[in-house]
């Protein structure tokens, strides 16, 4: 069993953690943070456990201000990277001027929203340019709603599921289960492991080790979610970064924790 005193690699990633003020959201938000969630305060949490680098993900209460992440990024560019909301009208320069302080992705957050996405399906312009980039989208849904949405998007773009993709069940034949499984078929596909506290029940355990079994551990994320909206309660960050062990082993934690993602979002070649 993995423990924190382990030596830990030194390019460990957290692939979601999010930074804002106290008070700050945009008009009609259904969340208002009512504390601060510092970038100095989530690094010496995660340096704690021996995580060196992460992806800094954008709020949806922030809307499509993504300044406050910008100016993250731009305090410690090599360590940390950035996944964006953005309109799906937003200008080339615009999306040229976030690679280069960093950003690799763009996210859409559909919980406890619409998740008709028919602006996106007419974004030929800006998935192009996604392309050009090297980005990945983003997809964080209501749970089961994953499969319809997916079907609504580019199939060809590289892809990151949030939360375990919050499936109806951990089992095989979900309907959100199969529809990754058959997109990884034909994309690079990634399953973000966190926010077990947003599966409705399920089991994260099981649910881990069934994506572990689908996908194989070159496809898995983990996140701690940091500082877990909603559910700050639970934010625990040694607790939050242990059960990753418990989920998938500890043979696959570099696997998870630095491959994966410094492919996918510092571009390091696999075995590099």
């Amino acid at each position: 069993m993995y423990t924190m005193n382990s030596i830990p690699s030194k390019n460990w990633v957290d692939t979601h953690f999010h930074v804002f003020n106290a008070g700050e959201a945009v008009v009609g938000a259904r969340y208002v943070p009512q504390y601060t969630a510092a970038l100095q305060d989530w690094m010496a949490l995660a340096q704690g456990v021996g995580v060196t680098r992460g992806v800094c993900v954008q709020p949806s209460f922030l809307g499509v201000d993504n300044s406050l992440m910008v100016h993250a990024l731009k305090t410690h560019p090599e360590a940390l990277r950035g996944v964006a909301v953005l309109a799906a009208d937003t200008p080339v320069d615009e999306l040229k001027a976030l690679h280069a302080v960093g950003v690799r992705g763009i996210r859409l957050n559909l919980a406890g929203v619409s998740h008709d996405v028919t602006e996106w399906t007419r974004a030929d312009r800006l998935w192009r340019t996604l392309h050009e980039l090297g980005w990945h989208l983003e997809v964080h849904t209501d749970q089961g709603a994953l499969p319809e949405v997916l079907r609504q998007l580019p199939s060809d773009m590289p892809l990151v599921v949030d939360h375990m993709a919050k499936p109806i069940a951990a089992r095989t034949m979900d309907a959100s289960i199969a529809a990754v499984v058959r997109r990884a078929q034909h994309a690079a596909t990634y399953v973000k492991l966190s926010g077990a506290y947003r599966l409705g029940g399920v089991d994260a355990a099981s649910l881990a080790h069934l994506w572990l079994h689908e996908l194989g551990p070159a496809a898995l994320l983990w996140g701690s979610d940091w500082p877990c909206t909603n559910h700050e309660h639970l934010a625990n960050y040694g607790v939050l970064f242990a059960a990753l062990s418990a989920w998938v082993g500890p043979q696959h934690l570099d696997d998870v924790l630095s491959h994966n993602p410094q492919r996918l979002y510092w571009d390091v070649p696999v075995g590099a």
